[in-house]
């Protein structure tokens, strides 16, 4: 048994790692930390943990040492609390933006602002089991990719690593309100939101720099924010090297993920779910994968869908964490996901 705590508990992606963690059969969660919500107790914020979660949020400065911490705290804020994240995790499992790009300019040109923690960059592996879990098994520091990088990465990453793929590919990505966070502004209100489709980044969305680091591929992306709470869908448009089939692609797509515990592929001819759809997805911690080919025009779709809360961030931190202690994956993680809803 280990001891987990959660830094940045109050908000949505903390709630979803304090909803996991409780119900893991090897982790006890020892702090909920919240700065603005100290003393208060967890299901007060989070209230489908009620009879689950007997905490009180801890104040970030109370928070002591432990085996793991997860820091579910805003973009910019873990290079600026790096030595104290480091301190009080013996493993730290970051979802903030701060450490997934190695390179110190193309950090500072996607987020706009210097990087403070400079000396740490490079020492975080990339925490996407699919294609890392082999560092991940001895990594103290990990860094969880975004959730609609999750989405493209794992939808485009067998198609590239097997030579398909010209090197420029697009990216649309669509997302729930959920993914702007608990402290989102007055435009992610329900009556801003409701019935829009807002492309909020029309180009040169942060995320393309950790696709085109884990892909090899040059990316432009755009992303969307639809009537959703909860999900995540990627349409990745490329072009192809040669004419290659339906069979091809789903022998590719097989090799690469047909022993993974969370990738599944969906690409049907029929039926009302033939290519990855989110909404069947949540709460669980799968990515659905798919593709259609124009084999004569040489055209093709690449599709991904997840739970941007779970597969798209604390499912996927658990999952390393799993990896990292040498736990069956799906520990923790077995929800399959709810039809009809």
């Amino acid at each position: 048994m280990i001891r987990a705590a959660v830094l940045g508990a109050s908000g949505y992606i903390g709630g979803e790692l304090l909803r996991l963690l409780t119900g893991h059969p090897h982790v006890e969660v020892g702090a909920a930390a919240s700065a603005r919500l100290a003393g208060r107790r967890v299901d007060s914020v989070h209230p489908n943990l009620r009879s689950v979660c007997d905490l009180s949020f801890t104040h970030p400065d109370d928070l002591t040492a432990h085996d793991v911490l997860f820091a579910a705290i805003p973009h910019r804020e873990s290079m600026r609390q790096a030595g104290l994240l480091l301190e009080r995790g013996h493993v730290l499992i970051d979802l903030t933006a701060d450490f997934r790009l190695p390179d110190a300019a193309t950090f500072e040109r996607y987020y706009g602002v210097p990087h403070e923690a400079r000396e740490l960059l490079g020492e975080f592996v990339f925490g996407l089991p699919e294609t890392h879990r082999k560092e991940l098994r001895d990594a103290d520091r990990i860094s969880v990719p975004g959730c609609m990088a999750t989405a493209a990465i794992l939808a485009l990453h067998p198609a590239a690593d097997a030579g398909l793929l010209k090197p420029a590919v697009s990216v649309d990505a669509r997302t729930g309100s959920s993914g702007s966070g608990r402290s989102s502004g007055p435009a992610d209100s329900h009556s801003e939101r409701s019935g829009s489709l807002r492309v909020f980044a029309p180009s040169g969305h942060r995320h393309e720099a950790e696709i085109s680091q884990e892909t090899g591929l040059g990316v432009t992306m755009t992303a969307t924010g639809i009537e959703a709470v909860r999900g995540v869908q990627v349409l990745c448009r490329g072009r192809l090297r040669e004419p290659v089939d339906d069979a091809r692609l789903r022998e590719v797509y097989r090799e690469c993920y047909g022993e993974e515990p969370f990738t599944r592929i969906v690409a049907r001819r029929r039926g009302a779910y033939r290519l990855p759809e989110p909404k069947i997805l949540a709460g669980s911690n799968f990515c659905d994968v798919g593709f259609a080919a124009d084999p004569d025009g040489g055209r093709i779709l690449l599709v991904g869908a997840l739970d941007n809360l779970v597969k798209g961030g604390a499912g996927n931190a658990v999952q390393c964490m799993n990896v990292r202690f040498g736990w069956p994956e799906r520990t923790g993680l077995e929800f399959p996901g709810l039809h009809p809803i």
